[in-house]
């Protein structure tokens, strides 16, 4: 293969409450590699201040700058999309929308539905891991219009501090903290909206990377949904939290890049 035919575009997707920021550390050792990367923000995150969450109504809208980025692409060209947590959700649409763009989807200790269910099946399951103490105090909070079923909730520092970044670098948390933003998991909404595709989104090539220290996407929950849906490739990272873009994020670019030199 030659080297030209090597370089890939990562697209990097990052999940509730974060923003691109958080591909900071993961962003440069990709492209040190020599491979073109870019981290967005989705709609009312990170740094995008053209919106707030109020504004939104549907997961889709959430995923509005991806669907963007993925049409503004040349039609021969394809791009290796990376989701983390609740970005797989971003991730299913996008493969849905545009199969032919993508060449593997990497879904870091992130949601992945299913074609057999409602897309709100796997946030479903995932809300029902959760006891009320489990959210140290993160508050969901209705918004929307009456009746919409939409709540929004922002991570209080005691369950960043435990459950997502436990093992990550205190200044990684401390810009966590100081960066966060309010988000949504979409539940009821996605409970309305038709089932992924086969023709679309199960026919892109998926890997998942397991992070077996995951204190909010437990272990067991990662491996139900690979059992669900199995992938492709399924890679391992030990004594790896929640963030492990933060907590290893030189192993986190190495298995990229394995994944994309195996499944693109």
């Amino acid at each position: 293969m030659s080297e030209e035919k090597r370089k890939q575009h990562f697209v990097l997707v990052h999940g509730a409450c974060h923003g691109a920021w958080c591909w900071y550390k993961v962003k440069p050792l990709l492209e040190a590699s020599g491979h073109r990367v870019t981290a967005l923000d989705l709609a009312a995150s990170g740094i995008d201040t053209t919106r707030s969450l109020t504004d939104i109504s549907t997961c889709e809208q959430y995923s509005e700058p991806l669907i963007q980025l993925m049409t503004s692409l040349p039609n021969d060209e394809k791009v290796v999309l990376v989701g983390h947590s609740f970005g797989g959700m971003n991730l299913a649409i996008a493969m849905d929308k545009f199969p032919e763009k993508i060449s593997v989807s990497v879904f870091v200790t992130a949601l992945m539905p299913d074609t057999k269910y409602s897309p709100s099946f796997v946030v479903e399951k995932f809300a029902s891991y959760m006891t009320p103490e489990g959210w140290m105090g993160t508050e969901h909070k209705p918004y929307g219009l009456d009746n919409s079923g939409l709540s929004v909730f922002l991570s209080t520092h005691e369950f960043m501090k435990n459950r997502l970044y436990q093992l990550s670098p205190i200044e990684d948390l401390e810009l966590g903290q100081l960066l966060k933003r309010p988000a949504s998991l979409f539940v009821n909404e996605l409970s309305r909206t038709k089932n992924f595709s086969d023709k679309g989104y199960g026919s892109v090539p998926r890997a998942y990377i397991v992070c077996k220290e995951d204190k909010i996407v437990l272990e067991e929950f990662q491996r139900w949904m690979i059992d669900n849906y199995p992938a492709n490739f399924v890679i391992e990272m030990a004594e790896t939290d929640h963030m492990p873009m933060f907590c290893k994020p030189q192993l986190l670019s190495d298995h990229l890049l394995e994944i994309a030199d195996k499944l693109s």
